[in-house]
């Protein structure tokens, strides 16, 4: 066995599972998914998602009939086979006066690909299924050291990167989610300030369905040698989506949405980027080119690229910003 091992090399098995015969995932076209909405109703009005989605996002009532009208489906039937399974293991072990933990739903993928849009309208088409379920969303950017905390340790230009979160206070949060207690709270960010608001918080109190959305929600982390129980972020997920793109797609809307940015947020003057807004806009590229190349895509091929294949979907979005490709694993 250690000879036929040493004659298959990692790149074999890499090339093995990119043939879509051996993928664990199915494939979609954006127009073969859309015939999945079957009679799902459009509970969203144009405004309102107008509303829901983020700058240079351009996603409109049509994606999300085209898209989520069916991934909304999709999700109902994950949340009511978790219910099914919740009241057949209730009844299996004789409890009583049990309550089921919310289902999580792990929204994951890079800077300026479109997450915080599809987490927003996620949450309200999901909340307006007819059982009314209450929905909650929170962002890993409140699990963020403070800035003061990364300036100390010299990582201010790691922000976003694995060792930028406080991990502890995160796992501890979805642990008491998923244990079911009341009141669980969260730390609130500005973006604005670019940091936590010292003594802010978002109130987590049971809800039927959580949204959790961030870069690295799916990151994985070394064994313990001791084999110690030691979580990660996605053991606390039931469903997990990752949005995909090109990395030069990516690095194109991240520059355009920067640059729109230094016209309008930046130039907030208590924005943490306001000085970005007072420089020429051929100083104001180079800076945004920098930010992307040393911080961003440096992120995107170390830490959240590699978790893609952990998702149960993928959404992959083409040149003009909309989902062409949906991938979703195999049962």
């Amino acid at each position: 066995m250690e000879a036929v091992a040493g004659m298959v090399g990692e790149s074999d098995v890499l090339d093995h599972f990119q043939a879509k015969e051996y993928s664990p995932y199915r494939f979609y076209s954006a127009e073969a998914w859309s015939k999945f909405r079957a009679d799902t109703p459009l509970t969203l009005s144009e405004e309102e998602v107008k509303q829901l989605r983020s700058l240079n996002d351009p996603v409109d009532i049509s994606e999300v009939k085209r898209i989520y009208l069916s991934l909304s489906r999709l999700l109902s039937a994950h949340v009511e086979s978790s219910q099914m399974l919740f009241e057949q293991r209730k009844r299996f072990l004789s409890m009583e006066n049990v309550t089921k933990t919310p289902f999580v739903i792990g929204i994951a993928g890079s800077v300026a690909v479109g997450k915080s849009t599809t987490a927003r309208i996620l949450k309200q088409l999901l909340a307006r299924w007819p059982s009314s379920p209450k929905v909650d969303l929170v962002t890993t950017d409140g699990f963020l050291y403070p800035n003061a905390i990364l300036e100390e340790h010299k990582i201010m230009d790691r922000k976003g990167f694995p060792e930028s979160y406080d991990i502890g206070a995160l796992l501890r949060f979805l642990s008491a989610i998923k244990a079911g207690q009341p009141n669980v709270r969260a730390s609130r960010y500005s973006h604005l300030t670019y940091d936590r608001l010292p003594g802010e918080y978002q109130t987590i109190d049971r809800p039927d369905i959580l949204i959790f959305e961030g870069i690295n929600v799916l990151q994985s982390r070394d064994l313990p040698a001791d084999g110690k129980i030691v979580p990660i972020v996605s053991d606390f997920f039931d469903f997990s989506i990752y949005i995909d793109a090109e990395e030069d797609l990516i690095h194109t809307w991240y520059i355009d949405r920067f640059m729109k940015l230094r016209n309008t947020a930046f130039k907030d003057p208590a924005s943490y980027f306001n000085r970005y807004s007072r420089v020429s806009e051929e100083e104001a590229l180079a800076i945004a080119e920098g930010l992307w190349k040393n911080t961003n895509l440096k992120n995107l091929r170390e830490n959240i690229l590699p978790t893609r294949p952990r998702a149960d979907l993928i959404l992959r979005k083409g040149q003009n910003h909309l989902i062409e490709e949906v991938a979703l694993r195999k049962l």
